[in-house]
């Protein structure tokens, strides 16, 4: 099978990258052994927050907050041409404080965010209420910033994934990449079912990346699975009004009345397991916060295993010893945050040859790839 480029990886990210690139007219095949958004993608809770995920002192901070900003004219286009609904609210975040030492943290975030010219209001315990009355008595106050949003991760794969196949992009049968090599025109992908061929590689694999074997490359993109269990439940009356955040959880609510509680954070390997521990934490945690969680109803668990670098910051860009390799891999926590930024360096740099200073901090070269 002959593509200009084959994307290896299903999830958001990959499916940001071969719509962007099948928008801009390149012939694109997506690879992938599971079915699209099926991976860690599923079992994100579509956290738009740029300011909380990554501090002000992050060197993840000017990539999140750049794609943050490209986030509304992204969910149209993907919208318009996929014909599907993406449910996306910019309706901020409130992380709340439920002691002294907390409170002065989000004091100077607040000063910090007013330095940089970003909205943010410092709400006492009155202003809390007023903003989310189900608060837990014990919370002093909270940190509000309207600017934040969230998207349903699923929504969103399933409109990239359609809007891709209208630009003419294929979805590949679902099989596992085991190698790639290289011949002098082109780019072989073997996978456990076929060989593709190519001009150039996307490596969008997540915490399998570092599976596959490449040839010519004696490093393996350093990315590691770290497990992360998140809960549905279906809330009684009404929820909260917008991404809650406490110092053991975070509380998601969607149009339908469910609300999501994250994540755990588990070294575990490739174990999917929902366990009884990371549940119960989870539990304990979204109760303790907003007290009336223990009327809701438990829909169930997700686990997605997360791909974590050790400095905990993506490998984007082309690779410095092959650059028919791009990689688009190890985005942790910010897969969906960061989707739009990431296809769009992708694409600028595969089809215009234009490397966006930006990738300089995320760049393959520092793991030696």
């Amino acid at each position: 099978m002959n593509r200009d480029i084959l994307v290896v990886g299903a999830g958001v990210i990959g499916c940001a990258v071969t719509y962007e690139l099948a928008r801009r007219g390149a012939p694109v095949e997506l690879i992938d052994a599971r079915p699209a958004g099926q991976g860690a993608t599923q079992a994100s809770a579509g956290i738009l927050a740029p300011y909380i995920e990554a501090r002000e002192t992050s060197p993840l901070l000017p990539l999140t907050v750049c794609s943050l900003d490209l986030y509304d004219t992204f969910i149209s286009r993907v919208s318009t041409d996929s014909g599907l609904p993406v449910e996306y609210r910019r309706t901020g975040t409130l992380e709340t404080a439920g002691g002294v030492v907390e409170l002065s943290r989000l004091e100077r975030t607040a000063e910090v965010l007013a330095s940089r010219g970003v909205a943010a209001v410092l709400l006492d315990g009155p202003a809390l209420r007023a903003e989310e009355p189900y608060l837990a008595e014990d919370v002093l106050g909270g940190l509000l910033i309207p600017s934040h949003g969230l998207v349903a991760a699923a929504d969103l794969t399933r409109a990239l994934v359609v809007a891709a196949r209208r630009r003419g992009a294929r979805v590949a049968d679902p099989c596992r990449v085991r190698r790639i090599g290289f011949t002098k025109s082109h780019v072989l992908v073997e996978t456990d079912r076929h060989t593709h061929r190519a001009h150039a590689v996307v490596i969008a694999a997540g915490c399998w990346s570092a599976a596959i074997d490449i040839d010519g490359l004696t490093s393996r993109v350093p990315v590691r699975p770290v497990r992360g269990q998140l809960l549905q439940l279906a809330w009684d009356g009404p929820a909260p009004r917008r991404v809650t955040w406490g110092a053991r959880c975070y509380l998601v609510p969607w149009e339908d009345g469910t609300v999501l509680v994250g994540a755990t954070v588990e070294e575990a390997g490739f174990d999917e397991r929902a366990t009884v521990a990371g549940v119960r934490d989870l539990l304990d945690a979204a109760c303790d916060l907003v007290p009336r969680s223990w009327t809701a109803a438990f829909r169930g668990a997700r686990v997605g295993l997360r791909p974590a670098t050790p400095d905990e910051l993506p490998v984007i860009g082309p690779s410095h010893v092959n650059p028919r390799v791009m990689y688009a891999t190890g985005h942790y926590r910010n897969g969906v945050l960061l989707a739009p930024l990431t296809a769009q360096l992708v694409a600028d740099a595969m089809l215009d040859n234009r490397i966006d200073p930006l990738l300089e901090t995320v760049s393959p070269a520092r793991f030696g790839l």
